[in-house]
C-alpha cells in the first residue's frame, strides 16, 4: 500500500459504535483483541471475531449478505466456536447502527479494502441461458453435486444421504436417522413387490437402493448430476441379482411418453425447479404416475415471504445461497406448492413438516465438516470449505428460526374409483417402529392378497 494516504480514523471506536445495541446477544473481539460483550442476560456460545479492519466495510450500513459472505470466505469475519448460535443471535439482532462517526470509518475502510487485493478462488457460479431451461438447469446442479464425492463423504452419512434426516427421538446417530428417512418414504409410498418406482433427483442412489431392495420395488432413479450418476450406479451394480433397480441421466421433463410408475419420489430435488416452472413440474410427474399411485415430493419452503435469515442484510447485490452454493435454487412457499399440485390434477392426502428434523441435520453435517475441515480444505480450497460451513450453519439457523421449513407432501394420482387401496386408515402406521431397530431388518407390510401369493415355497418379501 506504499504511496497511498489513508486517512486515521479510530476503528476501534467506529466499531463500538457500530455494535452497540441492546439486542445484540452475540460478542465480538475486534482484530487489536478488544471484546464487544453482549448484552446482559444474552450471549451465544462462541463470538464473532474481526481479523482485519476491512471486515467493517460489509457491516457498515447498509450492509450486504454477498459483503458479509465474501468477508467470512475471505476469512476477515471468523465465526468462532457455536456458528449456528450466533448465526440465530445475529438474526435477532437489530443489525449495525448507523451513527456520525460511522461516514469516516466507510470511506476509510472501503480504502483499505480496495488496496488490500484479496485474491479469491473463483467458485461463484456463472451460468448462462434461460432460467431453469434443461441445459441451465444441469449446470447449476453439477455447480453443486459434481464438487467432489471425498468431500461430501466428510460430513454426510456412510449413504451419502443429502436430505433432512429423521430422528424421532433425537438420540439418533445421523447414520440411523437417515436410514429412517428413507424407510418413512418407502412406507408412506406404501411400496410393494413388483411396482414400478421412479425416484426424480436420485442424489447418490440411497433411496432407490434402499427401495427396491427392502420392498422389492423395481426402481429407477434419474439424476442430471455426473459424480452422482456414476455412484448411483456402482452401488446399484453391487445389490444382489434379484433386485431390479437402475440409475439414469435424466430431466423430469424428458421421461418417455411411454414410461409408467406407480410410485415416485422427489426428495430434496424441487427446490431447483423454480416457481415458474412447478406447473410443469406436476405436470410432468402426473403424466408418468398410473392412476391410484403415489407421489411423496419433500422439498424445502419459505415460510416468512422471503425474509433473509439475517434480516438486516440486504441480498440487493446477489444471496450468498445462489451464488456460492445453489444457483438458481428457489423455495415456494407450501401453499403455492399446494395450489400447482392440485391444479395438475393431484390430490393432496397427507402434508408433514420436518423443521426441526432439518435444523438437527444440518448440525450433524456442520459438525462433521468442522471436526474434518482440514481435510475439507485440502478438497475444495479454504474459500469454498470456509463457504460450506457459512451455509450449513445460515440455513441450520433459517431452520430454527422458522425462516423456512421442510414438508412432505403426499399426493395421488385420482383412479376411476376413487379409491387408494394403499393409503392406510391411521396415518401412525407409517411411523410404527420408526425408527426403532434396525430399518435394514424391517420388512415391508403386505396385505393378505399379496400374502396369499407367497403361500407355497415362494421366496417371503425382503
Amino acid at each position: 500500500m506504499s504511496g497511498h494516504y489513508v486517512p486515521y480514523v479510530d476503528l476501534v471506536k467506529a466499531a463500538s459504535d457500530l455494535f452497540a445495541s441492546p439486542t445484540r446477544g452475540f460478542a465480538v473481539r475486534l482484530w487489536d483483541g478488544t471484546v464487544l460483550a453482549p448484552a446482559p442476560g444474552a450471549g451465544a456460545p462462541g463470538r464473532v471475531a474481526l481479523a482485519h479492519p476491512r471486515a467493517l466495510d460489509a457491516l457498515l450500513p447498509p450492509a450486504s449478505e454477498r459483503r458479509l459472505s465474501e468477508a467470512v470466505l475471505d476469512g476477515d469475519i471468523e465465526l468462532e466456536g457455536d456458528a449456528i448460535g450466533l448465526l440465530e443471535a445475529a438474526a435477532r439482532w437489530e443489525g449495525p447502527r448507523v451513527r456520525a462517526s460511522l461516514v469516516p470509518a466507510l470511506a476509510s475502510v472501503a480504502l483499505q479494502r480496495a488496496l488490500a487485493r484479496v485474491e479469491r478462488g473463483a467458485f461463484g457460479a456463472r451460468l448462462v441461458g434461460r432460467a431453469h431451461s434443461v441445459a441451465r438447469d444441469r449446470d447449476a446442479v453439477r455447480h453443486h453435486y459434481d464438487l467432489s464425492d471425498d468431500f461430501y463423504r466428510l460430513f454426510l452419512d456412510p449413504q451419502l444421504v443429502y436430505s433432512c434426516a429423521y430422528f424421532a427421538s433425537g438420540r439418533e446417530s445421523l447414520e440411523d436417522a437417515q436410514r429412517a428417512k428413507l424407510d418413512l418414504v418407502c412406507r408412506k409410498l406404501g411400496l410393494r413387490r413388483g411396482e414400478r418406482f421412479l425416484d426424480v433427483g436420485c442424489g447418490w442412489g440411497a433411496l432407490v437402493e434402499h427401495a427396491a431392495v427392502r420392498y422389492g420395488v423395481d426402481g429407477l432413479g434419474i439424476t442430471l448430476s455426473e459424480n452422482q450418476l456414476a455412484e448411483a450406479r456402482r452401488r446399484l451394480a453391487r445389490t444382489p441379482a434379484d433386485v431390479h433397480a437402475s440409475a439414469a441421466a435424466a430431466d423430469y421433463r424428458t421421461l418417455g411418453e411411454g414410461e409408467r410408475f406407480h410410485k415416485v419420489a422427489s426428495v430434496g430435488m424441487m427446490e431447483h425447479v423454480g416457481r415458474a416452472r412447478l406447473g410443469e413440474y406436476f405436470a410432468a410427474v402426473h403424466r408418468v404416475l398410473e392412476p391410484g399411485g403415489l407421489f411423496l415430493n419433500h422439498a424445502i419452503a419459505d415460510t416468512e415471504s422471503g425474509v433473509a435469515t439475517l434480516p438486516w442484510a440486504s441480498r440487493r447485490e446477489g444471496g450468498f445461497i445462489d451464488r456460492y452454493i445453489f444457483p438458481d435454487s428457489e423455495l415456494v412457499p407450501i401453499g403455492e406448492v399446494v395450489m400447482a399440485a392440485e391444479r395438475a390434477g393431484f390430490e393432496v392426502r397427507d402434508v408433514e413438516s420436518l423443521r426441526e428434523h432439518y435444523a438437527e441435520t444440518l448440525a450433524a453435517w456442520l459438525g462433521g465438516l468442522e471436526q474434518r475441515f482440514d481435510e475439507a480444505v485440502a478438497l475444495v480450497g479454504r474459500r469454498r470449505a470456509r463457504a460450506y460451513r457459512l451455509y450449513l450453519a445460515s440455513s441450520a439457523a433459517a431452520f430454527r428460526l422458522a425462516r423456512i421449513s421442510v414438508f412432505q407432501l403426499l399426493l395421488a394420482k385420482r383412479s376411476a374409483t376413487g379409491r387408494l387401496e394403499v393409503m392406510p386408515r391411521c396415518r401412525g402406521d407409517w411411523y410404527q417402529d420408526v425408527p426403532g431397530g434396525d430399518v435394514r431388518e424391517r420388512r415391508p407390510r403386505v396385505s393378505a392378497g399379496d400374502a396369499a401369493m407367497h403361500v407355497g415355497g415362494e421366496e417371503g418379501i425382503r
